[in-house]
């Protein structure tokens, strides 16, 4: 929906989940983890050397996201990266690299970002802020029925687990937990189809420019 928005409006897309699991995958190929414990002293001296950039894919018309220099959306998407991005994303010298990163990316304005702290944290404030939601089980069937498609096998039950694991992290976490904005619109889109949501979000679009 964010995609589709900034594609529609002209402005860069920037998937800030996609940072976290950048760094996420950085640190499984590098032997940052070990089993589930997290070298966090290595990856704090190494973080700075880690630049995340999204460039435009002419074939699906969407951004794919670079790892310095080298394109990583497709590994950054594995379960594997999943079930190890929350521990990544609560470490604060993490997140403070990263909405370095994303604060500098909105400097010129023109950009939709997607994330789970940008109306409260990096962007506190973005004219426009929407706090989307639906229940962990249509969640888990919409990521089960992407993954398939990419042809990898999983388990509905697995990516549900994940859901709920990675949801009660990101909202216990110390540093920028996960929550809605005081002045966030609220979208529950469980059982909105993507055209509806496509339109409701213009509208809020179209509103807010309205007013500026």
């Amino acid at each position: 929906m964010a995609k589709d928005l900034a594609r529609e409006i002209g402005y860069i897309y920037i998937d800030s989940g996609a940072m976290y699991r950048a760094v996420t995958l950085y640190s499984l190929e590098n032997g940052i983890f070990e089993g589930e414990h997290i070298d966090t002293e290595r990856l704090r001296r190494e973080i700075g050397q880690l630049r995340i950039t999204f460039k435009l894919n002419t074939e699906t018309g969407r951004p794919d996201t670079y790892l310095n220099n080298v394109c990583v959306e497709d590994r950054i998407r594995t379960m594997e990266v999943s079930s190890h991005v929350s521990p990544i994303a609560t470490l604060d010298f993490v997140r403070e690299a990263m909405v370095t990163q994303q604060q500098e990316m909105g400097k010129e304005k023109g950009i939709v970002m997607d994330g789970r702290d940008i109306g409260t944290t990096v962007f506190p404030d973005a004219e426009l802020k929407v706090f989307v939601t639906a229940s962990p089980e249509i969640r888990a069937q919409r990521r089960y029925d992407e993954l398939k498609a990419k042809g990898q096998a999983i388990s509905y039950e697995e990516i549900l687990e994940n859901v709920k694991q990675r949801d009660y992290i990101d909202q216990h976490r110390d540093v920028s937990p996960l929550r809605k904005a005081d002045d966030a619109l609220l979208l529950d889109n469980s059982h909105l189809s993507i055209e509806e949501q496509k339109r409701w979000l213009m509208e809020q679009y179209k509103r807010i420019t309205r007013l500026l």
